[in-house]
């Protein structure tokens, strides 16, 4: 079963998901697999005969095929899908109206030809499955030895069968570009398979390993992430974030996937905020442009000669308002009107329930009365 969790099978056993019983595909799907698909318009999906479902195979492999056969597929179904050559084996993440709609964040969705649905996976099919699937581990250690043996420069992260154990995908990262058709020669003739090779990058090596990221939570990449799209020095200018490589970069050692997520939010709060490099002019004198705190719209500025200790904050649209002042000619007083300005409250701590302290519910200690203090023995009796 170990194998198997590549696949998301690590929450029910593989006897139980191939029946018909919708309690174990619940269970079986209560799982946390990275290629698991939430379906939203499951309320409003009517038909129990989908013209398209999404297929998931290993790591981050998915596809789309075609339902020719008009079968009742629903999520959780393992089934056997149109390969080349030969047939796949794969399970069923959405089926229904969502289908299109997941479709057309790919690329090329439209211009994609569709393979086809076989049918339902029998046991037969499913005992080939797992046959094959047990011998992905033992298979890519020993490619990896008959790679050095050949002294490629390169590395084999994963190997991934075909459901009907004719043919094996081999993932592997190099720097630069290899010649592998020796090693395709070697690999066939010591494994009687088809060999195809996939290479794949540094993000997606990362997310087969996994991890724990400097957040103290697992990789993005080996838990939700399965698309990976370019990130740019530019997510992290925008968001005001340092630009310290050795911060910046992920175990892959590439740039964080993490500065993507909200970087469409800073974009748009950025829109209403003038060009950072026009200075302020004042009576008072020159201000740039120190930082800025996107979200609640004020802007930093510090006089020239300053030595950036004295900084004012400046909503943008007085930075804006002094802007067209200094295109007109006119030079404002300050950057902030004194009757502008208003004295800044400080937070004091305060518990949900608005009370003023924490010990509220102790009991108060009664304060003991002290007891007179009675002459020694020896003083009793000499009285």
């Amino acid at each position: 079963m170990e194998s198997l969790k590549a696949r998301g099978c690590c929450s029910a056993k593989q006897s139980e998901i191939s029946g018909e019983n919708s309690e174990a595909l619940e269970l079986y799907f209560s799982s946390c697999s990275k290629l698991d698909s939430y379906d939203w318009l499951r309320e409003v999906s009517g038909s129990d005969i989908p013209e398209v479902v999404e297929v998931r195979f290993k790591n981050t492999r998915k596809g789309f095929y075609r339902n020719v056969n008009e079968l009742r597929l629903k999520r959780g179904d393992i089934i056997a899908v149109e390969a080349s050559p030969g047939h796949d084996i794969g399970i069923v993440t959405l089926a229904g109206e969502i289908v299109e709609r997941q479709r057309a964040k790919t690329r090329n969705a439209k211009q994609e030809e569709l393979k086809k649905v076989y049918r339902k996976a029998k046991e037969v099919d499913i005992d080939n499955w797992k046959e094959a699937i047990s011998k992905e581990k033992d298979t890519m250690l020993r490619s990896r030895q008959m790679s050095n043996d050949l002294g490629l420069n390169m590395k084999i992260g994963d190997v991934e069968y075909q459901g009907d154990n004719t043919k094996a995908i081999f993932y592997y990262i190099a720097d630069e570009r290899v010649d592998f058709r020796q090693l395709i020669k070697v690999l066939a003739e010591a494994f009687r398979i088809r060999i195809e090779m996939r290479q794949i990058g540094a993000r997606q090596e990362a997310g087969k390993i996994g991890g724990i990221g400097t957040c103290g939570r697992e990789l993005c990449c080996s838990t939700f992430v399965t698309s990976f799209i370019s990130v740019s020095t530019h997510a992290a200018r925008v968001q005001e974030v340092a630009l310290n490589p050795q911060k910046l970069a992920g175990q892959c050692g590439k740039l964080k996937c993490c500065l993507n997520y909200e970087l469409a939010g800073y974009e748009d709060a950025r829109r209403s905020f003038p060009k950072a490099g026009i200075p302020l002019r004042t009576v008072t004198g020159n201000a740039n442009l120190l930082k800025t705190d996107v979200y609640r719209g004020i802007m930093w500025y510090g006089y020239e000669g300053g030595g950036g200790q004295a900084l004012v904050p400046v909503p943008v649209e007085r930075a804006t308002e002094i802007m067209e002042m200094n295109r007109d000619g006119k030079l404002p007083d300050e950057l902030i009107e004194s009757s502008a300005l208003k004295e800044e409250k400080k937070l004091d701590y305060t518990d949900g329930a608005g009370e003023e302290s924490l010990t509220r519910f102790e009991n108060s200690r009664t304060r003991k009365k002290k007891k007179k203090r009675r002459p020694p023995r020896n003083q009793q009796n000499k009285s």
